[in-house]
């Protein structure tokens, strides 16, 4: 038995990488183990920034595991941007604490069998745990919840920073906010643990302490054939970013710099756009525009990928919500499919037949007004990032298309009076 825990002891402290690949992590390489080695064992405040698909929330899911057999009376609070985020997270170190590998680990160690006490969507609770300070071992939070009165032996901060933080400055002041409150929850001799990747140089990352930078070409984890067709799919501003970790002016950019506004009424009486989606790759984009007398367009999008079909019923609500009026839709492609299953649901269509060339389309139109839209907050990231992205060369175009077409026909055509109601 003490030669098995000796063994248990070293494995633990010199290669953890390697449970990993026992539970079905076969991707994680000595880069993973000298991460999550100071996971586990370093002192100071730590800000591990890595590049997109480098397998660092993986090795912080081992982290939150192993950590709990390692000092089960040290408890630690692990925040993502949302409540949904933290699930996926805990959910994956739960069923790592739950493989056979991990708990015949622990059984060496402790020399009884590992339990769950507590196991939810944000708590892991361990019987190994002996502490009266009656908080579970791991609480998972979302960055904007309330954190009054709580505290933590270690605290960790996993992609707070996003695609809303690229687009939004109010959702990147949110951000510092709400990571400078944090400190006030680390306990006496506690550390910070932060990893992610940058989106803005003006987002919550750059007041992150202890900074350790691992980008595309130094990890090794993406062929350069890959990272070629990464770079290819993508802006210049948007691959150095999340791959090359730095930050560059997209001098070429098209759309540049989004408004925002929270004020929904200003949108009512607006007019809406499909860009369906049926089969391939492309996406369904629903836009509702309204341009106010002062010669302000306030803006909201939505982008899914799906077919159009699936995406009707969250259309109907947000058209109700904002009291959209007619919709357009294009009858090229699909003769008049979409134009039907709309009228079949009640709404007023508009009809047309697209012959204009997208690129001109989108530069003419969408580009000529983009200083005057203002978006409203509730507008998905994803649509306004495919938006910020769009060249003549982008691999979707779903959403600037979406909003070219509609500022095209506000221009030329006279419009629907908006139905009535909302919300």
């Amino acid at each position: 038995m003490n030669g098995g825990k000796q063994a248990v002891l070293d494995l633990l402290w010199n290669e953890p990488y390697k449970i990993g690949h026992w539970v079905g992590f076969k991707d994680l390489t000595t880069l993973h183990n000298e991460w999550l080695r100071s996971f586990l064992y370093a002192e100071e405040d730590q800000t591990l920034l890595a590049h997109r698909g480098s397998y660092k929330t993986t090795d912080l899911s081992l982290f939150l595991a192993l950590h709990t057999i390692i000092q089960p009376n040290e408890n630690v609070m692990f925040f993502r941007k949302t409540d949904d985020d933290v699930t996926e997270v805990i959910t994956q170190a739960q069923k790592i604490l739950q493989s056979g590998a991990v708990r015949k680990i622990a059984h060496t160690l402790y020399g009884t069998d590992l339990l769950l006490a507590k196991a939810n969507n944000s708590e892991i609770h361990t019987n190994f745990c002996t502490s009266t300070k009656g908080i579970s071992q791991v609480v998972g939070l979302g960055i904007g919840t309330s954190i009054t009165g709580k505290h933590a032996d270690i605290v960790v901060t996993d992609d707070i920073v996003n695609l809303k933080d690229r687009i939004s400055k109010a959702e990147r002041e949110r951000t510092k906010t709400q990571y400078m409150e944090l400190q006030n929850i680390c306990n006496r001799g506690g550390r910070f643990i932060n990893t992610g990747t940058p989106w803005h140089k003006e987002d919550a990352i750059s007041i992150m302490p202890n900074v350790r930078r691992y980008d595309c070409y130094s990890t090794g984890l993406i062929s350069r054939e890959k990272l070629e067709q990464l770079r290819q799919s993508m802006s210049d501003s948007l691959f150095a970013a999340n791959y090359e970790l730095k930050h560059i002016a997209d001098k070429d950019a098209m759309f540049k710099n989004p408004r925002f506004a929270k004020e929904k009424e200003l949108i009512y009486g607006g007019v809406a756009h499909i860009d369906a989606a049926y089969d391939g790759e492309d996406g369904t984009a629903f836009t509702i525009l309204n341009r106010l007398k002062d010669g302000r367009i306030i803006g909201f999008g939505k982008r899914w990928d799906k077919h159009v079909d699936d995406c009707l019923g969250e259309i109907g609500v947000y058209h109700k919500l904002l009291r959209a009026g007619s919709i357009s839709c294009e009858k090229n492609a699909d003769k008049g499919y979409l134009e039907k299953e709309l009228r079949g649901l009640g709404y007023h269509v508009v009809p047309y037949s697209e012959s204009m060339n997208k690129f001109v389309k989108i530069s003419t139109y969408l580009r000529s007004n983009w200083k005057n839209i203002i978006w409203l907050e509730d507008t998905d990231p994803e649509y306004i990032n495919e938006i910020l992205d769009y060249n003549e060369f982008a691999e979707h175009d779903d959403s600037p298309d979406s909003a070219a077409s509609l500022i095209r026909k506000m221009e030329t055509k006279a419009r629907y009076n908006p139905v009535k109601g909302g919300l």
